[in-house]
């Protein structure tokens, strides 16, 4: 008579018709690879020191917003000046930003004398308006009546302040150029004000530049690739709540619905996943084509606010976003005729994921067990995101050096023009917070493969007990057969996890180094001429894409080996690998069509996760306000990664209970010449005519 229904600790009968005093999952278990254990705590406790310096040190309001002529972040409160709603960065003086745009010229535009205002400042026709400092010494005005007077107090200045300010030396300055809110910087339209420039004159000011070079000195600046890749990182801060809800809680639900179906449609469900996920590929290239601006007047645009349609900032967003457009265009091409080929080939993955089905109907506790992984991934990224923003935004604000510039401003608390602290302040990141960020990356990584292979192998462990019990009745039954593979894995295996996941995630960062490396090389144009150092560069590629590809798929092997003998990692590396090999006819083709099938379901995951993300990211929260994101290009790569990561926790519930019972039945004929005792009906029906049916192809 059958047992109760999930996995037991079975016992199998040996070749000679005995018993062994010990299941098969509880022989010879005690710790394995405790020195990886320890190096996996020693680095998570670095990690927490490491991300303390960041909390300290760091402030994500830099990412977005600019500094003052103080050295003050725009938008936030500080010790002597609350610039909490000032959160636009403007250029007081035209000139220079004139002089920082010349090929020639000295004074650069980080040294550009700038102050955080309300909004960008409109030049008019029957008056001259000015900006002028933060009131200061003299000038009794409180910072709420300075925003309340436009930033103006010129008819409060003494004959020196005026003859200083006509000078462009401050502290008010004349509004000559219309400006344009762009990614929170006023952005200088090079074409001034007539009668603005014409009150200026009359009033005996200096001679004000008037060129193209005004409007571009400022766009170069902020279409810089440090100052892109500030704001992308700065998106992920804002869209935080997009990240929740289409990497979280979308993925989740739509992993268990489709497991649910894999359950209980088994037979249906590849056809399925293959037309859906060409569907969702045509409609996330689709969004991006729309964010390009080639279907519709939807495309990504970097001003803020109402503005001139007549006046139109490229920005280096726009191109990364058509690049994205025409690599999925590739994509979605190359997908659909694959999809066409192996449409022959889905019969065989339905038979092998009829296996799972049923382990998974027999297991049932397996459905719900990925949301436990799934909550300790969703806490550790939170505090990972936060620590990431601030090790980004860390840094020492330093005044520039920029004596040889002919700077020179008043100063209102002196009472004179000092050129001696008129230069501007920039953020100094030092060698060691590069050091700390790629430290962070590389702990992320690592603690998502160590999440992942603690799941696969409790996974394992359940379903190989109940391959191996086959319904035999024992007093060793576990009641929760899933929280017994838990237990054995946190007394026993957690240091093999450790080091089979330190060796993936080492493989990738090393792979990740080498393609920056190259990417850097193509760029200065030292990419080997001759054929040979050609080959030899692309063949070293491809070499260490495919060495990567193996350890994950040895890993994957050895995690279920791990769950079923106790061995160590290597060892069980060497155990899962030989039977494999031994076995390569009979599970071959059928396990890599189930594996095909799953990854695609995956990516259907993933990509309903991305173009969710398109939806949410699409409303006015983040178009056109204070949350606006100046490209969805990293939050809904962020949405597809980390929908791709819980699709990976629950859909190993399906991966690792095919690879399970394929190990199993492995071993099972392995210890019974050939013959497994304990496999189940379908999978020997399965696995024998696909042996036949290869057989028969290499014989002919």
């Amino acid at each position: 008579m059958r047992g109760p229904l999930g996995a037991v600790i079975g016992r199998y009968t040996s070749s000679d018709g005995s018993a062994p005093n010990d299941g098969i999952i509880k022989h010879n278990r005690k710790c394995r690879d405790i020195t990886f254990l320890i190096i996996f705590i020693a680095f998570w406790i670095s990690m927490i020191v490491n991300s303390s310096f960041g909390f300290n040190q760091g402030n994500p309001l830099r990412l977005t917003y600019g500094l003052d002529y103080e050295g003050n972040v725009c938008g936030s409160k500080h010790r002597h000046r609350d610039l909490t709603q000032l959160e636009l960065r403007y250029w007081l003086n035209p000139n220079q930003v004139y002089e920082s745009g010349l090929k020639d010229g000295e004074l650069k535009l980080a040294n550009a004398r700038t102050i955080c205002l309300l909004d960008c400042p409109a030049p008019t026709d029957d008056t001259l308006n000015w900006v002028c400092d933060y009131p200061d010494g003299e000038i009794r005005l409180k910072m709420n009546d300075w925003i309340d007077r436009n930033y103006d107090y010129f008819e409060f200045l003494t004959p020196e302040m005026r003859n200083s300010s006509l000078q462009l030396q401050g502290p008010c300055y004349p509004v000559i150029f219309p400006s344009v809110n762009v990614y929170w910087s006023c952005q200088y339209i090079a074409r001034a004000s007539n009668s603005s420039l014409r009150h200026w004159q009359q009033m005996g000011g200096v001679n004000i530049q008037e060129d193209m070079i005004i409007d571009k000195s400022i766009r170069r600046s902020m279409n810089s690739r440090a100052s892109v890749l500030k704001r992308y990182v700065a998106d992920i801060g804002k869209s935080w709540p997009v990240l929740i809800v289409c990497g979280g809680l979308v993925p989740l639900f739509l992993s268990i619905i489709w497991l649910l179906l894999i359950r209980h449609f088994v037979a249906a469900m590849p056809w399925i996943t293959v037309v859906l996920f060409n569907m969702l590929l045509i409609s996330v290239t689709m969004f991006y084509y729309l964010k390009a601006g080639w279907i519709g007047n939807d495309a990504v645009t970097p001003i803020i606010g109402e503005h001139d349609p007549y006046f139109h900032v490229y920005g280096r967003e726009l191109t990364h976003v058509r690049g994205v457009a025409i690599l999925m265009t590739f994509i979605s091409v190359v997908a659909i005729l694959t999809s066409i080929a192996i449409i022959r080939r889905i019969l065989m993955a339905t038979s092998v994921l009829k296996v799972a089905a049923k382990v998974i109907g027999e297991v049932q506790a397996l459905i719900i067990f990925p949301a436990i992984p799934f909550a300790m991934l969703a806490i550790f990224y939170m505090f990972w995101l936060s620590a990431a923003l601030h090790l980004f935004s860390s840094g020492q604000v330093v005044q520039n050096n920029c004596n040889n510039t002919n700077c020179c401003a008043y100063d209102l608390v002196l009472k004179k023009v000092n050129c001696d602290r008129c230069c501007g302040y920039s953020i100094r990141y030092t060698p060691h917070i590069t050091i700390a960020i790629f430290f962070h990356l590389f702990g992320c990584y690592w603690a998502t493969q160590f999440f992942i292979a603690s799941s696969a192998t409790v996974i394992a462990g359940s379903v190989a007990s109940y391959y191996w019990a086959q319904g035999e009745a024992s007093p060793e039954i576990p009641f929760l057969p899933v929280f017994a593979s838990m237990k054995r894995l946190a007394r026993y295996n957690l240091g093999s996890v450790a080091l089979g996941s330190l060796i993936v995630s080492f493989v990738e960062s090393v792979r990740f180094i080498l393609e920056a490396i190259r990417r850097r090389t193509k760029v200065r144009g030292t990419t080997p001429d001759h054929w040979f150092w050609r080959m030899a560069h692309y063949t070293s590629r491809g070499c260490l894409k495919s060495v990567e590809w193996t350890i994950k798929s040895v890993n994957r092997n050895a995690y279920i080996m791990i769950a079923i003998t106790g061995k160590s990692f290597c060892k069980s590396s060497a155990i899962a690998t030989e039977l494999i090999i031994s076995n390569i006819l009979r599970i071959g083709k059928v396990n890599v069509i189930g594996d095909v099938i799953l990854f695609l379901g995956k990516l259907c995951v993933s990509l309903f996760s991305a173009l969710f993300g398109f939806l949410m990211l699409d409303s006015h929260r983040y178009r056109d306000s204070h949350n606006k994101v100046s490209s969805p290009l990293l939050p809904v790569l962020a949405c597809w990664a980390l929908g791709y990561i819980v699709a990976t926790l629950f859909f190993a519930v399906v991966e690792m209970s095919i690879d399970t019972i394929i190990l199993s039945f492995c071993q099972d004929s392995e210890e019974n010449q050939g013959n497994a005792q304990h496999a189940p009906p379908l999978l020997l029906e399965t696995l024998d005519s696909n042996q036949e049916e290869e057989v028969q192809r290499l014989t002919q």
